[in-house]
């Protein structure tokens, strides 16, 4: 009898609703304030005077002014060199422009691929050793030059007693190309030919770089050759003016000579007015052949002689190019 009592007792109490919600959250843990968590984490283990745990700090990021600062200190640190050399002489016109004199540092302007190798010997003979580079070019130089220029097409063709004929004016440019052969072949380099030769003006020692002086003969530019060698383009569909005979715009002649317009009659007419200008007009020829020359200088200085000399222990002085008489 008495431990149903106790039964009946213990299911009244358990359905009264404040202890409902209190048998309902029993054994699970009860949120502290912000202030409590603070206090628990920082308090730690007992005993053991620390933290619990070390947050994990989040990843910091790189400002981009860093980034930039970076890559600006690491493009001038290679060109250092052709920096230095520019704010030198941007420094000396200025002084001069304002009247002053002052002696300045003396550096010669240099990219950082014709910097001088070290530990090269000094007696090396690099007349073979540049003539071989020389000798590797495969491609020829070519000068370019655009030109515009006006054309008339015209058509004539009689309709029995009535004289027939028209003509349009169009405009359109031409490209063309001189070249120059950087490696004539064998022949032209022969020591008899005078065509090149290398002076070593000082040998490397002290720690500073030897000089070289190169002087080159090669074929003069040459001009297009055909009329393949030029291109147009610019070909209006268009003309920009017409004329035509009286007949014009009559029936027969409009039907018979208008369709004898089509593009390719017109580039093929430019293109022939092309060629003659780019090799007889001196407006035209002397731009190709001033562009062939100083691309070849280019190409043969920066691209085979002074890498060469530089990798020995030199510097090319001076380059000079001359170019073979007219046959």
């Amino acid at each position: 009898m008495i431990r149903f009592l106790l039964f009946l007792m213990g299911i009244l109490t358990v359905n009264r609703p404040e202890l409902r919600e209190a048998a309902r959250y029993r054994g699970q843990p009860v949120p502290l304030p912000p202030g409590h968590l603070r206090s628990a984490v920082n308090a730690g283990p007992e005993g053991s005077g620390g933290m619990a745990s070390d947050p994990v700090p989040g990843r910091r990021r790189i400002s981009p002014l860093v980034k930039w600062a970076a890559a600006v200190a690491v493009v001038g640190l290679i060109f250092r060199r052709a920096i230095a050399a520019a704010v030198l002489i941007a420094l000396s016109a200025a002084l001069h422009l304002v009247g002053i004199n002052i002696h300045l540092p003396n550096i010669r302007f240099a990219w950082p691929w014709q910097t001088i190798s070290t530990g090269k010997t000094a007696n090396t003979d690099l007349g073979p050793w540049v003539l071989q580079k020389i000798e590797g070019i495969s491609k020829p130089a070519l000068g370019e030059a655009n030109f515009s220029f006006f054309f008339t097409h015209k058509v004539s063709k009689s309709i029995g007693p009535w004289p027939c004929w028209y003509a349009s004016t169009f405009y359109t440019v031409g490209h063309a190309s001189a070249t120059v052969a950087l490696n004539p072949g064998p022949a032209w380099w022969a020591p008899a030919s005078g065509h090149y030769r290398l002076q070593v003006l000082s040998r490397p020692q002290g720690g500073k770089p030897g000089q070289v002086s190169v002087t080159m003969v090669l074929p003069r530019p040459q001009l297009p050759q055909s009329v393949h060698d030029v291109t147009i383009d610019n070909i209006p569909s268009k003309p920009i003016a017409t004329e035509h005979s009286w007949t014009y715009p009559g029936f027969g002649c409009g039907v018979l000579l208008r369709p004898q317009f089509p593009e390719s009659v017109l580039y093929s007419q430019a293109q022939q007015i092309a060629f003659y200008r780019a090799s007889h007009i001196p407006q035209v020829t002397r731009p190709l052949i001033r562009t062939a020359e100083a691309k070849a200088e280019q190409i043969i200085r920066d691209n085979f002689i002074q890498p060469t000399v530089n990798a020995f222990g030199y510097t090319l002085e001076h380059f000079t190019v001359r170019w073979a008489a007219a046959p």
